[in-house]
């Protein structure tokens, strides 16, 4: 019988809207290829912020997926708009602890698994690895992706106290703590010298092939009239990811007669911060050029990415320790890209090593003009440079890198008898 491990995931179709949920269904479906079978213990969706059932279909058959109790406190615990701070802490989904640790307790009973997984960005899901480590004595392998605390991150000095809690637990008692950027790993290993260097895994985002082989069937493939295509697919954060600069940009653009509605299209798809993006254009006279357009189903926001001219990237560069996962779905589209990133991060680093070299600075309005401008001569000449390589980017492969992980970190760890409690 293959060795279990307990998958403890918030982000988790029904739940939509963050890239976290690629990572932990692409896991789920592919660790029993690498001899791992997953048990998943995710949140009741009634507190998922926002929900679709098309990724449903993608939870593999033979995979318990078990939902506990958890509620958001900003929607089910709050009078006039107002909640108690200590209900959300260390975040808004902290009700779910309540209930996922007496029922990961029954499924580590039940399921006798090996190991224990937890993936951020809901740090309440690391407190329940921590608290499920200390029952059972598993290994556990915290998933962090990115950084959970910065400077001046979270800025409720609370929370802030709350998630290095978290984070200094983590150090202690995982076996194994995950980073998706060599940048995350740096900064946790300065941060927590006393840690031992193997407890740091360096485990990247990627693409899943099976989607856009769905989606890429029955696409047009060809010219087309009409105006240029730019797409950003996914959040924009109005700080991290600061369209503001590019904004100014187009605006120059347009009022020089460089580019107009007739030529040039942008789409901001799924912002998820459309009122405050939403203003800023008006102010700026681009309505005609940039358009805000709401959230589709997975596959839709796939097969758009593959019928757009160019694909859009914003990175921050208080973010160069991370790369957003969607740059490997952009990879595996094979369309150019415009990357507005500085030049010294990690996200720049991974698009030069698959040969992408469209860089510019998010907040230099100038250079993004002069940017965009020959971006879309060598669109229109067909001659942008598209990702090379990108089969090494799938997350078939990057499972095949957390099995190992798992197998390392169960051979290390001496866990209590499970039969015993």
């Amino acid at each position: 019988m293959s060795p279990r491990v307990l998958m403890v995931a918030y982000h988790y179709p029904p739940c939509t809207g963050s890239s976290g949920i690629q990572r932990a269904l692409t896991f789920s479906r592919y660790l029993p290829e690498r001899g791992w079978d997953p048990v998943v213990l995710s949140a009741h969706p009634r507190a998922y912020e926002a929900r679709s059932d098309d990724q449903l279909k993608d939870i593999p058959l033979g995979v318990p997926v078990h939902r506990a109790f958890a509620l958001d406190a900003k929607r089910h615990l709050s009078i006039g708009g107002r909640y108690p701070g200590f209900l959300a802490r260390p975040d808004r989904w902290a009700t779910w602890a309540l209930g996922a640790v007496p029922l990961g307790m029954k499924l580590v009973r039940r399921y006798r698994p090996a190991a224990i997984w937890t993936t951020y960005p809901i740090a309440t899901a690391h407190l329940i690895g921590h608290r499920l480590q200390r029952r059972t004595g598993l290994p556990w392998i915290a998933d962090f992706r990115d950084s959970m605390t910065e400077e001046g991150y979270p800025s409720d000095p609370r929370q802030f106290r709350a998630f290095r809690e978290i984070e200094r637990r983590a150090m202690e008692h995982a076996a194994r703590v995950v980073f998706t950027t060599p940048g995350a790993v740096r900064m946790y290993r300065e941060r927590y010298p006393s840690a031992p260097a193997e407890k740091f895994v360096v485990l990247p985002n990627g693409y899943d092939e099976a989607p856009f082989a769905e989606a890429e069937r029955g696409l047009e493939v060809g010219g087309r009239g009409g105006p240029v295509t730019l797409v950003h697919s996914g959040i924009l954060y109005p700080s991290e990811r600061d369209p503001r600069p590019f904004f100014d940009a187009l605006a120059e653009l347009k009022r020089s007669g460089a580019v107009d509605a007739a030529r040039l299209r942008i789409v901001l798809r799924a912002t998820g911060h459309d009122a405050t993006h939403g203003a800023e254009i008006e102010k700026r006279g681009i309505g005609d050029i940039v358009k805000l357009e709401p959230q589709v189903p997975y596959r839709d926001a796939l097969k758009e990415m593959l019928r757009a001219d160019g694909l859009l990237l914003f990175q921050a560069s208080n973010c160069n320790h991370q790369v957003p996962a969607k740059v490997y779905e952009y990879f595996r589209a094979r369309r150019p890209i415009l990357a507005l990133t500085d030049a010294s991060g990690d996200t720049a680093a991974v698009l030069r090593d698959a040969g992408v070299g469209t860089i510019v600075p998010l907040d230099d309005a100038a250079a993004i003009a002069r940017g965009l401008v020959e971006f879309l001569a060598r669109v229109r000449a067909g001659e942008a440079p598209v990702a090379s390589d990108v089969e090494r980017h799938s997350r078939r492969g990057r499972t095949e890198e957390l099995a190992d992980v798992l197998a390392a970190a169960s051979r290390a760890a001496q866990p209590k008898a499970v039969a015993a409690l």
